[in-house]
């Protein structure tokens, strides 16, 4: 138990660590040459190495910008939490700080700006992604927001760091002009999809519920057919007032038509909602790992 314990904490770490490569490759050689502040200390950093420009040579620094703007806030979390809760994010702080500093910074995309739009939020999503495989951040926004929601109770960190992302946002915008704010919006969203994606996994599933007066006769069609566990729920129909069966039963993609011509042929007055599954935990699908 204790080598499987082990195994699981060194691919956490390996997640945080290929993630921040890519967050780092990310802003590095699209974001900064193309100026494109997406929010976060990354994109601050973007904004302090420009501004700084005329007093340093080539600005400060990203990777030094971000490793001091995350230094007092985990002496500050370290004092609160604890380091045990904090060890993944610091990892993933120092390396992000890490990879900016040993990655060289080329251009990947030149003079496309729809193009780095989506390019880069693609490769920043599955960073961010990974990182949060690993169970890991990177600090920075995340870490200032829940350090300010403890004060803030009636705020979610969510909503917090929103406001923050948004300010650095517009300062962005005020540094760089609302054009290139715009296509960094595009980057935003693009990053948040690809994330999503990833964590929840891109093989989505169906549900359906399905009411009808045939209920056996859909059930059994669908469990011999399709091969689909399906489930009664107890149901009354509040203008017959007639107690029904609505069947629960979830589908791969591809199974979801198959599922509506059958309940159809049965029962053409059946009514059936079909909604999304976003992940789907057990036999038939995803295999959750066992805990020994």
């Amino acid at each position: 138990m204790f080598l499987q314990h082990g195994k699981s904490k060194v691919k956490n770490y390996v997640f945080i660590t290929v993630g921040t490569a890519l967050m780092a490759l990310a802003i590095n050689s699209i974001y900064d040459p193309m100026k494109l502040v997406t929010g976060g200390f990354s994109g601050l950093a973007i904004v302090i190495k420009t501004v700084t420009e005329p007093i340093v040579t080539g600005g400060i620094p990203l990777w030094l910008t971000n490793a001091i703007l995350n230094v007092p806030l985990f002496f500050i979390g370290i004092k609160i939490m604890g380091l045990p809760l904090l060890a993944k994010s610091l990892w993933g702080t120092v390396s992000l700080s890490v990879w900016l500093y040993i990655l060289p910074a080329f251009h990947l995309i030149s003079d496309d700006l729809v193009l780095a739009a989506l390019f880069g939020g693609v490769i920043m999503g599955v960073g961010i992604g990974f990182v949060f495989l690993g169970q890991g951040t990177t600090g920075g926004t995340d870490m200032v927001s829940a350090l300010i929601q403890r004060k803030l109770r009636h705020y979610s960190i969510a909503q917090i760091m929103m406001f923050v992302d948004g300010l650095i946002v517009f300062m962005g915008a005020w540094v760089f002009g609302l054009n290139l704010a715009l296509y960094a919006m595009i980057a935003i969203f693009v990053t948040a999809k690809i994330t999503d994606g990833l964590l929840e996994g891109l093989h989505y599933s169906k549900i359906a519920f399905i009411i009808t007066d045939s209920y056996d006769s859909v059930a059994g069609e669908i469990m011999e057919s399709i091969e689909r566990g399906v489930t009664g729920i107890s149901a009354k129909g509040m203008y017959s007032k007639a107690e029904k069966q609505m069947l629960f039963c979830v589908v791969s993609k591809k199974e979801i038509v198959p599922l509506k011509e059958l309940v159809a042929r049965i029962d053409e007055k059946a009514f059936v909602i079909v909604c999304d599954a976003r992940e789907v935990l057990g036999e038939g699908f995803i295999q959750q790992e066992q805990k020994k």
